[in-house]
């Protein structure tokens, strides 16, 4: 059976499809259930299974959202696997100093792991370790997030990929699986990935921290990669959007008032929003054309602009600190070339310059403190609160993008009356002939219209155009 309903989306007419045969599949039970010799142990288990057809079919109708992988849960083996692997995984890079220059070595390692009922592979461990490190982000606590004792959520998406998305209990890393050609592809771009992100700290791209398989007993290697959320901390965030710069299939019907659905909006929905960021538009601008160039280089295209909304609380919009250094807010546009870490690159694109004399305030600027040393520096609040003594992660963890000093491990921006948290994704699909054949066929369906498949300059100067118009 098929629609031919010129009125359905392709997803739409999917999940009727698989609507209709849990029905299918239901009433068959529900009629095996009464016949005399069924007994009460075949009613039991056909009970049990109607409640597993709806629990699948609450999942499709939720489209997105966060769910505990607990022992009911079926992918709960597979993240028990999982959990206890990276441990050992992560441990053992431990053990090993990391070298300040890569080798070939280096990116072609695999470490294998045998474990009970299935092995662990780590590819490119010492530079994924490397890379950790550089964003300020200690082995310890990336340990930490993988294996506790917490559950792994699962990450419901309407995203048209077949990946199946983990993220850990503290929501600070995200697992999603990748097709073994994605994985390749990343190990062969990996030198020139790590190498944008020393030229450009402040980088939008996502955080890719470690590239693993897991080939569990009778079962078919599993390649997955683990990013950092894009989204957190996220408690507060209020919008979340998935932008492509397009208009074709860019819309997500929001949820009825007071679901607590997750959900993640398009183009179309973001319409009528603009990103505030007043003098710090310059430097996003550049740092998008950067970032973009970066992966025109690279051939891919599809990929997609996270936007999240946070609005700022009336402490958070009034703060000013006298250690301008740490705090300082940037005020001026962005020119040149090179790296946003030292005062000495004022004309690097992603750099702010440094306010060398005074702050509005007229406080002379300290020696810049070291961020990798955890030392406690006094800072001092203007206005009526009172001098305090705070760690300096502290501070940075809620104003990464305003310090272009120390690294960035996090994907976060303030603007004058809100937070923003972004990022660009899914930077593995490659422009090659299948995509060129995608392109032929939508540029006949959709004439003159803006669709997501065309060519990588073209996508690239189109996300682009889309923050350029989209901020204020």
């Amino acid at each position: 059976m098929e629609f031919k309903c010129g009125f359905l989306t392709d997803f739409e007419a999917q999940f009727l499809m698989g609507l209709l045969e849990m029905i299918k599949t239901y009433r068959f039970a529900a009629k095996n259930s009464t016949t005399q010799d069924f007994g009460r142990k075949g009613e039991s288990r056909g009970s049990s299974r109607r409640r597993r057809l709806f629990w699948k079919l609450r999942q499709r109708w939720k489209l997105l959202g966060l769910f505990e992988i607990d022992k009911d849960h079926e992918f709960y083996p597979l993240t028990c696997d999982l959990k206890e692997g990276l441990r050992d995984a992560v441990q053992d890079t431990n053990h090993t100093e990391a070298s300040p220059i890569l080798t070939d070595e280096d990116y072609g390692a695999k470490l294998t792991q045998g474990h009970e009922g299935y092995v662990m592979r780590t590819y490119a461990g010492p530079v994924f370790k490397y890379f950790r490190q550089s964003l300020g982000i200690s082995e310890e606590s990336y340990q930490r997030s993988l294996s506790s004792c917490g559950l792994y959520l699962q990450f419901i998406s309407n995203s048209k990929s077949k990946a199946d998305f983990f993220l850990t209990n503290d929501k600070r890393l995200f697992l999603k699986t990748q097709s073994k050609r994605e994985v390749h592809f990343l190990l062969q771009i990996l030198r020139k990935y790590v190498q944008h992100f020393q030229s450009y700290p402040h980088s939008l791209l996502v955080k890719i921290l470690g590239a693993y398989s897991i080939t569990r007993t009778q079962e078919k290697k599993k390649y997955f990669i683990i990013m950092q959320s894009v989204f957190f901390p996220d408690e507060r965030i209020t919008g979340r959007y998935d932008i492509k710069g397009c208009h074709v299939s860019r819309w997500t019907e929001p949820e009825l008032e007071g679901s607590r659905v997750l959900q993640v909006f398009k183009d179309l929905n973001f319409e009528g929003n603009v990103i505030c960021l007043d003098q710090q538009r310059s430097w996003l601008i550049r740092q998008t054309e950067l970032d973009t160039r970066f992966l025109q280089d690279l051939n891919v295209l599809d990929y997609s602009l996270l936007v999240g909304f946070q609005t700022l609380h009336q402490d958070e919009k009034n703060q000013s600190w006298s250690l301008a250094n740490l705090i300082v807010r940037t005020k001026r546009s962005v020119n040149g070339t090179g790296s946003p870490t030292t005062s000495q690159c004022a004309s690097i694109p992603g750099t702010v310059e440094e306010e060398s004399e005074s702050t509005e305030e007229g406080t002379e600027f300290s020696d810049t403190p070291d961020v990798t040393s955890g030392r406690r520096v006094p800072m001092k609040k203007i206005g009526q609160q009172f001098s305090t003594v705070s760690d300096i992660s502290e501070v940075m963890a809620q104003n990464r993008r305003l310090l272009p000093n120390y690294k960035n491990p996090l994907h976060v921006m303030d603007g004058p009356e809100m937070r923003y948290f972004i990022g660009i994704i899914d930077i593995f699909t490659v422009y090659g002939l299948k995509k060129r054949l995608e392109h032929l066929w939508k540029s006949m369906r959709y004439h003159g219209q803006e669709f997501s498949t065309v060519s990588p300059s073209r996508y690239a100067q189109r996300l682009c155009h889309w923050v350029e118009t989209h901020t204020v």
